[in-house]
């Protein structure tokens, strides 16, 4: 009874916190470059006011762990990492089948081939010579005769330490603090109870990859989706029929929205508790038609974009990343040989990109996908993204054409992901009338920060926290 007097006080607690009104200004559109100091106060700002509902939200999820020890249980709904594009380990394994016409990537494959290493991230990427041999081996390859994509010739590849957190937490284990990714956020749940392999868990998968709709083939993602399937059903089997809490950052948030609209009813309600997003781009982004243009090297200035241009086209999660029409409609987003290119005309800007041969897989492949709402009954969903954070909204393309890098002007978003298409799942389902969605906007919060950010993984365990205390709010009234 003791631990429930406390644990009721801090749900109250949370409750008061939550309904004060907000003090954050409404984000506003910028042309110019983005002002580092402004950022840096408003996150300041942040923090400071949000320290008071982070400390109540932590304690109250340290003493739900508290109350399961008590009750010799573990009492906390298991949680599933899934991690956005680039953001787990991937390992590759060269064979004899694999050639190049770069000398420098023949002679490494000599030390490589038929041995595991490293592919993503390896830091050699930096260096203009091994740039190339890097592009070539994570370059895919759709092929029109099996209506799908595969590696290119004489590379295999594989995702280690599925399951567990471990290569979630840096993309290289060697330089921690340059590849730090889900560390921090890793860190806040175990605080708060949690135990990578006992009731927490990681999804890793092949980010290149994306899913095809129903008569399409996708070998790589349907695999991932019965793998997730499985890491669920063992995960609420291993914690006493609890159902799971899916969290997942980015591109990993289309990938359990997809799960979830491809499982039973029965099967969601049993399994999954409730699934939180992290900076989701649910249309897509345009900042992917730059990277699909001009190629992007995420501001690394070593990297000549043109190098790894090509095997960023041929990503299939990338296709699926383009801006949707269903969101961006007829809005011009690049400019470029006296026309502009919409949402709309996303074929004739792969065409006239030199991109010809992404229309097919683009148009069959992601169009059936992108241009629907997904909805998803019997599954809560909290979506919590970054805002007030100058993000790419129009290209503007001179007499160099596509080779060189444009002018940018600058609209809301998280830096990455445009708020029409953060806030797109919004959109879906309140003109379908679903009310089971609660969206959360964090101000001057980038696209990767919200995963090490003090005042945005506090805002996570928060939520984790609340949505863990609704099954011993029901207990304890019992």
């Amino acid at each position: 009874m003791k631990h429930a007097a406390i644990l009721m006080s801090a749900q109250i607690s949370i409750s008061r916190w939550i309904k004060q009104p907000s003090s954050s200004s409404s984000p506003r559109l910028m042309q110019n470059k983005k002002t580092v100091h402004q950022e840096m106060k408003t996150q300041q700002f942040l923090c400071i006011n949000s320290q008071s509902i982070s400390a109540i939200a932590l304690t109250m999820s340290l003493l739900l762990h508290s109350l399961s020890l008590a009750s010799g249980t573990s009492a906390l709904h298991p949680i599933i990492l899934i991690p956005g594009a680039g953001g787990n380990q991937l390992e590759a394994r060269l064979t004899t089948k694999y050639r190049s016409t770069n000398p420098i990537c023949e002679l490494t494959a000599l030390t490589k081939r038929g041995n595991w290493f490293r592919l993503w991230f390896d830091p050699s990427v930096l260096l203009a010579p091994f740039t190339r041999c890097f592009a070539e081996r994570m370059e895919l390859t759709y092929l029109p005769t099996i209506d799908d994509f595969r590696n290119a010739p004489g590379v295999e590849t594989r995702i280690p330490l599925f399951g567990s957190t471990q290569s979630l937490l840096y993309l290289d284990p060697h330089l921690k603090h340059f590849t730090e990714y889900m560390g921090p956020l890793v860190s806040a749940l175990e605080s708060a109870g949690y135990v990578d392999g006992r009731n927490l868990f990681g999804a890793p998968y092949d980010f290149r990859y994306g899913l095809a709709p129903s008569g399409h083939p996708s070998m790589v993602g349907d695999q991932y989706l019965r793998d997730l399937g499985e890491l669920i059903e063992s995960s609420v089997a291993a914690n006493d029929g609890r159902s799971v809490i899916l969290v997942a950052h980015s591109l990993g948030g289309l990938f359990a929205l997809h799960l979830l609209d491809r499982s039973p009813l029965s099967w969601r309600r049993q399994f999954i508790k409730h699934l939180v997003t992290l900076s989701t781009p649910w249309a897509g982004t345009v900042q992917e038609m730059l990277t699909f243009a001009s190629g992007y090297t995420l501001g690394v200035p070593l990297v000549d974009p043109l190098i790894v241009r090509g095997e960023q086209r041929s990503a299939e999660s990338n296709l699926w990343l383009l801006p949707a029409r269903r969101v961006f409609d007829e809005m011009p987003l690049v400019f470029a040989n006296n026309r502009s290119y919409s949402a709309k005309e996303m074929e004739e800007f792969l065409k006239d990109i030199g991109f010809e041969k992404g229309v097919y897989p683009y148009e069959t492949r992601i169009r059936p996908m992108v241009d629907r709402a997904v909805e998803i009954e019997g599954v809560p969903v909290t979506c919590i993204v970054g805002s007030g954070v100058d993000t790419p909204e129009k290209l503007f393309y001179g007499s160099k054409g596509f080779d060189k890098q444009p002018e940018v002007m600058f609209g809301d978003g998280d830096g990455t992901v445009n708020m029409e298409s953060l806030l797109a799942l919004e959109k879906d389902w309140s003109e379908a009338g679903r009310k089971n969605l609660k969206v959360v906007k964090l101000q001057g919060i980038t696209h990767t920060s919200i995963l090490r950010t003090r005042v945005a993984v506090n805002k996570i365990v928060e939520e984790v926290g609340l949505i863990n205390s609704m099954d011993f709010s029901s207990q304890l009234g019992s």
